[in-house]
C-alpha cells in the first residue's frame, strides 16, 4: 500500500452546534469540543485518527467563526491558517467548496478526505487502512467516495446508501459502486433496507480528488464555486473576512449529500470494516461507560440502592451521585447544571433547552 498512497489533505467538518448532551453541550462549547470519551476530545480524536498519514500543515478545519478560537486551542499543531472559519452556517456544501478551492490554490490537485469531528471510530488502524484503500482509488479517476456503515438494526435517524456492484477487493476491503442516496426512512422502510441487505447508513465522510469534486460542485452547485472563489482569492489578506462573510451570505443552504452526491455522475462506496457511532444523545454512551452489577453505565462516583439501568454521567469524574429506588433515568451533571431525565424522553432535549 505504502508505495501508491497518494498525497492527502484532510477537511475535519466541525461546525456542528447541538444540544443534545446538555448541560454538558452548550451552543458555546458543542459535542465535537467535550471529552465524552478518555481525555481528548472527540476533535481530538478524529485528528489523532490521521497521524502517519496527514501532516498537520495539509489539515483544514472547517467550523464555525465563533469556533474557531476552541478548534485552535484544541489542536494547536494545525497551522492557524488552516482552520476556516464559517460566517453563517450554509450546510455541508458551502464547506467543502470552500475547503477544496482552498486545496486547489495550495496544493493542486491531492486526494482530499472529508471527515467528521463527532464521531466515535475503532479501531483507528482498521479506519486508516480502509482510507487509505478509497484513497488510492480516487486518486486515479473521477469517483467520488464515501463510506457505508453496515446496519446494526432499521435505525430511522440515518440516511441510507444503495450498494451496486462490485468494483474491486483489496485485503478484505470491498469497493461498490453507489447507485443511489436514500433519505431517512420510516420504521416499515427501514426495516426493508434492513432485509434487502444492499444497503448501508450514511457515514457523512467523503474521499475524492480536488479536480473531481471541483467539477462536480462546477456542474450541480457553480453559484457555490462563484461566490466563493473571490474570497479564496483574498485568503491571506486583511479582506478575508469581509469577504467570505459576503460570499456565505448568498449561498443556498444545502448538503453535500443532496447537492452533489445524489447527482454525481460517478460515486462509490467502501463498506466499513471499522466500528463507527455517530454518538447522537446520552443513551449512545452507556455501552462506554463503567457499569455496575445492575446495569448503572456511569462516569464519576455511583452509589445506588434498589436502582438498574440508569446513566450517570459527571463532567467531574471527581463528583459522585447516588440513587435510590429509581431506574431508567439519565442524571447528568456539568458545572452547576444538573440534568435528570426518563431515559424514553431523552429525545426531548432539545424541546427542554429551548425553552430554557
Amino acid at each position: 500500500m505504502a508505495e501508491k498512497t497518494p498525497e492527502l489533505v484532510a477537511v475535519i467538518m466541525a461546525g456542528g452546534a447541538g444540544t443534545r448532551f446538555w448541560p454538558l453541550s452548550t451552543e458555546a462549547r458543542p459535542k465535537q469540543f467535550l471529552r465524552l470519551f478518555g481525555e481528548r476530545s472527540l476533535l481530538q480524536q478524529s485528528y489523532d485518527r490521521l497521524t502517519g498519514l496527514v501532516p498537520p500543515e495539509r489539515v483544514l478545519v472547517a467550523t464555525g467563526a465563533h469556533y474557531t478560537g476552541l478548534v485552535r486551542e484544541q489542536l494547536p499543531q494545525v497551522p492557524s491558517q488552516n482552520v476556516i472559519g464559517e460566517p453563517c452556517r450554509r450546510d455541508t456544501a458551502a464547506a467543502v467548496a470552500l475547503a477544496a478551492l482552498l486545496c486547489r490554490s495550495r496544493w493542486g490537485d491531492p486526494v482530499m478526505c472529508v471527515l467528521t469531528a463527532d464521531h466515535l471510530i475503532a479501531p483507528d488502524n482498521e479506519f486508516r487502512r480502509e482510507l487509505l484503500s478509497a484513497a488510492s482509488a480516487a486518486s486515479t479517476g473521477s469517483r467520488l467516495y464515501t463510506f457505508g456503515i453496515p446496519p446494526a438494526y432499521p435505525a430511522t435517524c440515518y440516511g441510507y446508501l444503495e450498494r451496486g456492484e462490485m468494483l474491486a477487493e483489496e485485503d478484505g476491503i470491498r469497493h461498490y459502486d453507489l447507485v443511489r442516496f436514500k433519505e431517512k426512512p420510516d420504521r416499515a422502510t427501514a426495516e426493508s433496507y434492513l432485509a434487502a441487505g444492499r444497503y448501508l447508513w450514511n457515514s457523512g465522510m467523503f474521499v475524492w480528488r480536488v479536480g473531481a469534486i471541483l467539477d462536480e460542485l462546477a456542474r450541480q452547485l457553480p453559484e457555490h464555486l462563484k461566490r466563493l472563489e473571490p474570497a479564496v482569492a483574498l485568503w491571506d489578506s486583511p479582506q478575508r473576512e469581509a469577504a467570505l462573510a459576503a460570499a456565505f451570505e448568498g449561498l443556498k443552504a444545502t448538503s453535500i449529500d443532496f447537492g452533489v452526491m445524489e447527482g454525481a455522475a460517478q460515486a462509490a462506496l467502501v463498506t466499513a470494516g471499522f466500528e463507527w457511532n455517530d454518538v447522537g444523545g446520552w443513551l449512545a454512551l452507556a455501552e462506554y461507560l463503567e457499569q455496575d452489577s445492575q446495569g448503572n453505565a456511569h462516569r464519576g462516583g455511583l452509589e445506588s440502592l434498589d436502582s438498574a439501568d440508569n446513566l450517570v454521567f459527571c463532567e467531574d469524574s471527581s463528583e459522585s451521585v447516588a440513587l435510590l429506588g429509581v431506574r431508567d433515568l439519565i442524571v447528568v451533571r456539568a458545572g452547576k447544571r444538573t440534568l435528570v431525565l426518563p431515559k424514553a424522553r431523552a429525545e426531548e432535549i432539545k424541546a427542554l433547552v429551548k425553552r430554557l
